[in-house]
């Protein structure tokens, strides 16, 4: 019953968590978004100090819960793992499926060396490197690159279908990579977190992930945990080969609190009642019904504090997205890169963004792309050549779990400078077919683009750039006709300004 309920809220915490990286309507943002803000390193960066306070106390209270409900990535390793021991993979199809792991000895050394490791990188300002092992965004990348576009293909499939019987209950969307490294990225890692969780279950929760180490140190303090009966306990080792943290070792009746992560499967296959969940504190007696039924209900209520979290609002305004199609264009060579309005800076975007790639999902005007830069790299950037920033658009402000985008209202992105058009004279199809367009100036959303005629020359007119009055949104170098380059481009600025 325990195990059952455990598994209950970990399928809602994981699907809901993949749902705000693969729904592209913002409808899942709207009532899911706090399932991102309280995972632990976004909250850590965010200085989110409730949910930071919260998840220590609950971590002191049942022991690492987080690493097997809240966390996508633990939850993804228990399915991984479970699918691993149905009958069709195992060799012997008659043996129980619960039969496949055994007991290890942590590896301490190994653990604090990653972790100290993740945080000299972190102090030091790469991230970049850093974020390739953080749970989280490991699993954003993953939900971003390998489900959504599975996920936009069924879409697009149900679309054509609705079609036909005049329903417009879906509608298609278009389905592109977004950066081959991140692709490349997310396929090494979930190969990686995927071998080791089919061949030894958590073993990247219990060596590698920082995140499971530091709530390892706290989990060592837990009040209540799975604890062994000695007297009621025979020594079939069913516990620990259902262990998949390889944290209980029957022969000295101990459980490794800083590995379990209170999965429960333990205490569900033991035939003796020999494991229980009970307070750490004080020897473990005998149980009665009474004292088994007792035991259950702190866990539920431990459980219950999960589930308890307050939902945050995160509405996202919808925007539409009818451009044209238009024929692709090379990018150009920006001196700075351009990070999305509510990052107040490159520095302060690169010293908070995890990677997830949660903004690159919801980003509706598909301007969002992980940068393929060793200095920031799998960091979101803005490129122009799919669509533009629309000033009406702040969702991936409203997405951010890690303070690398502030929230801000569609009056401060409007108002937000990110960057400043420059006219690249020698691009402009005026100079270069002897057409009139001025097709940056009609479409400019602040009005900082008027046509000039070109030294004074009236048969050429020529776009003026008002930087005062620009914004970066980009709107003129999207739907700028000059190929292969834009003769508009927008630089991005370091720190962003107030118009």
């Amino acid at each position: 019953m325990l195990r059952r309920i455990r598994t209950l809220l970990a399928i809602l915490f994981w699907v809901g968590v993949t749902m705000l990286f693969l729904d592209f309507t913002g409808t899942a943002h709207r009532y899911l978004a706090w399932m991102a803000k309280v995972q632990f390193l976004p909250a850590v960066l965010a200085l989110n100090l409730v949910v930071v306070v919260a998840l220590v106390l609950l971590t002191l209270l049942l022991g690492r819960i987080y690493c097997s409900v809240i966390c996508p990535m633990g939850v993804l390793q228990d399915i991984i793992a479970w699918v691993s021991k149905r009958p069709l993979f195992r060799k012997n199809k008659k043996a129980k499926l619960a039969n496949k792991y055994s007991y290890s000895p942590t590896k301490r050394v190994l653990r604090a060396l990653v972790l100290l490791l993740f945080l000299v990188l972190m102090i030091a300002g790469l991230n970049s490197l850093a974020i390739l092992i953080a749970p989280y965004s490991a699993y954003g990348r993953i939900a971003a690159n390998l489900m959504q576009p599975i996920y936009l293909w069924i879409n697009n499939g149900l679309a054509s279908i609705a079609v036909h019987y005049d329903s417009y209950a879906f509608y298609s969307v278009d389905v592109w990579m977004k950066s081959s490294a991140s692709l490349l990225v997310a396929v090494v890692t979930l190969l990686i977190v995927g071998v080791l969780a089919w061949r030894n279950g958590r073993t990247y929760c219990n060596t590698i992930c920082p995140v499971g180490t530091v709530l390892g140190y706290i989990s060592h303090f837990s009040l209540h945990g799975p604890v062994m009966d000695e007297d009621r306990c025979n020594g079939c080792r069913l516990c620990e080969r259902n262990c998949k943290a390889s944290c209980i070792n029957v022969k000295d009746h101990h459980v490794d609190m800083t590995r379990c992560v209170m999965c429960g499967d333990c205490m569900d296959v033991c035939p003796q009642g020999a494991m229980q969940f009970s307070n750490r504190l004080r020897k473990v007696k005998k149980a009665d019904d009474g004292k088994v039924a007792e035991d259950r209900r702190n866990f539920v209520k431990g459980l219950a504090m999960v589930a308890g979290a307050a939902t945050i609002d995160a509405a996202a305004k919808t925007v539409d997205g009818g451009l044209a199609v238009i024929e692709d264009k090379q990018l150009p060579e920006r001196k700075t890169p351009i990070t999305p309005p509510g990052s107040l800076s490159a520095g302060n975007f690169a010293q908070h963004c995890t990677a997830c790639q949660l903004c690159v999902s919801a980003c509706p005007n598909g301007v969002l792309r992980p940068s393929e830069s060793l200095e920031t790299f799998m960091q979101p950037t803005m490129q122009y050549d799919r669509g533009y920033c629309r000033p009406e658009c702040n969702r991936c402000s409203q997405v951010c779990p890690t303070g690398a985008i502030h929230p801000i209202t569609v009056e401060e992105r409007t108002a937000e400078q990110v960057g400043h058009a420059v006219w690249i004279k020698k691009n402009c199809v005026v100079m270069t077919d002897g057409v009139d367009c001025g097709n940056c100036a009609r479409h400019c959303p602040t009005g900082a683009i008027e046509m000039v005629p070109l030294d004074d020359d009236e048969e050429k007119w020529v776009p003026a750039v008002n930087e005062s009055l620009c914004i970066g949104c980009g709107a003129c170098e999207n739907l700028c006709p000059a190929r292969p380059f834009s003769a508009i481009y927008v630089e991005g600025h370091e720190v962003h300004k107030e118009i």
